[in-house]
């Protein structure tokens, strides 16, 4: 998490970053209030982690499902030894998925889905790994 963190102001502007940024509390404040109102007209989301490890992927997952009291997810796919990895984390399926993966950034992507076509899923990310602790 080497980005630096002085152009982060809106959801929008961690759209250009490869890793999450380091933030300050007040940036932390602002972008979760913006996410929240994102989420609260979603109908579901996916959840994409880049993660040193499977706990740390995991335990961010964990995470937000509660603090949003989503349902908790089932790993299905675990990778069958250490390294990095990407998971993702389908909360329509409540299935997670997880595979070793190499070359990644690390943090949270968050992909809000809609029931009517009509809308476009929209990805926001990456938060830091910790930023729903």
């Amino acid at each position: 998490m080497s980005e630096n963190n002085i152009n982060i102001f809106k959801l929008e502007d961690l759209n250009q970053l490869r890793s999450a940024p380091k933030l300050n509390k007040k940036q932390s404040e602002i972008l979760f209030s913006e996410l929240c109102n994102i989420l609260n007209n979603s109908d579901w989301i996916t959840i994409g982690v880049m993660s040193p490890t499977l706990h740390k992927g995991i335990h961010a997952v964990r995470r937000i499902e509660e603090r949003f009291k989503y349902n908790s997810m089932k790993c299905i796919t675990m990778p069958h030894s250490d390294g990095p990895i990407f998971l993702k984390a389908n909360q329509k399926t409540g299935e997670i998925h997880a595979r070793i993966e190499y070359g990644l950034g690390e943090g949270i992507l968050i992909s809000c889905q809609y029931n009517d076509n009509s809308f476009s899923s929209k990805t926001i990310g990456p938060f830091p790994l910790d930023f729903f602790d």
